[in-house]
């Protein structure tokens, strides 16, 4: 005999705490979380108006603060610099004097391996136009001259001391071109992060704050149009075969469509940078009582692993390593 057809109650997998993480898909911990910070000339740190709680970090600064990322268990340190004097080249960016180059020593010598140093690689900060290369005659991006300077950057920030490099620039061939560069001067145990999916956004406001970006213009003949994602996976299967060990999407909620997709056919591990425009919203909308920050914090990180990512570059990564260090209070019990 048959019976009446039985109710499907999915609700009895919700139905309590306990319950609720003996099923749960995806979880974070410390170490799939990278923060990114700026260090500036100058003794002073300076905040960054549009990024509440985030500096432009004087030298001391950032080796305190990248200090107490690494007890916490962060998964790595992306550095960022923020020179006083810029030209046409991007000359700062490669001189082993410059403020990355010098902050990635820095942080090299006093945390040594405890965390992985991260630099970005990229000419935006360092350039009086703003651009991630250098210009032509007619003043558009120069691909191949460009990669040139970022042989020549990769090998100083090699120097320097960083487990891994983050070419951001978007140019065609520059994996290629870095590793090839890194390899043939004996860093062949540096790794590359590809920004393999980076979108000319508009999310990337705050961001020019941070840097002190002096950009003329867009970068939109270089950067994704925010309206394709195969091209993604066009970039993915080049930086792959050019030599990238990580990937990365960026920026990353309004893409996480592009991330699934990458992290589906990606056979290196894939990242996601929460950039500076969805941490300004948050912040703001908690500020003003709109949103429950913490929450809101934690579940935009969970979206990028349930995505697919196994890192995540996010400026909460040192404050949210604290939290599972001491113990998540109860409102935030789900997230473990």
């Amino acid at each position: 005999m048959t019976g009446p057809v039985p109710v499907i109650r999915p609700r009895r997998l919700r139905g309590s705490a306990a319950m609720r993480s003996l099923v749960r898909e995806h979880t974070l911990r410390p170490a799939d979380l990278v923060l990114p910070m700026f260090v500036r000339e100058g003794a002073e740190s300076r905040p960054i108006s549009s990024m509440p709680g985030v500096l432009q970090h004087s030298m001391d600064s950032l080796a305190a603060a990248a200090a107490e990322a690494a007890e916490r268990g962060v998964g790595g340190i992306m550095l960022f610099g923020v020179p006083e004097h810029k030209d046409a080249v991007g000359s700062g960016a490669t001189d082993p004097d410059g403020i990355l180059n010098r902050g990635i020593a820095r942080l090299r010598a006093e945390l040594g391996d405890a965390t992985l140093i991260m630099a970005d690689l990229c000419l935006d900060e360092f350039t009086d136009h703003g651009h991630c290369g250098v210009l032509d005659a007619a003043g558009n991006v120069d691909n191949d001259a460009t990669l040139e300077r970022y042989r020549d950057m990769a090998l100083a920030q090699a120097e320097a001391g960083a487990h891994l490099l983050g070419p951001s620039g978007m140019m065609d061939g520059q994996i290629a071109a870095i590793r090839h560069a890194l390899d043939e001067a004996g860093w062949t145990d540096v790794a590359l992060y590809a920004y393999t999916a980076k979108y000319a956004s508009a999310f990337y406001g705050p961001f020019r704050e941070a840097v002190g970006s002096s950009l003329q213009g867009d970068r939109r003949t270089y950067q994704q149009d925010p309206g394709n994602a195969r091209e993604a996976l066009r970039e993915l299967e080049l930086d792959v075969a050019e030599g990238a060990d990580l990937v990365m999407v960026k920026p990353g909620l309004p893409y996480l469509d592009v991330l699934a997709e990458v992290a589906a056919a990606s056979p290196v591990p894939v990242g996601a940078y929460q950039i500076s425009g969805e941490y300004a919203m948050i912040e703001a909308a908690a500020a003003n009582g709109w949103i429950d920050r913490d929450r809101a914090i934690l579940e935009s990180l969970l979206a990028f692993r349930r995505a697919g990512a196994t890192t995540v570059l996010t400026y909460w990564a040192s404050e949210v390593a604290s939290w599972y260090r001491d113990g998540l209070p109860s409102h935030l019990r789900e997230f473990l």
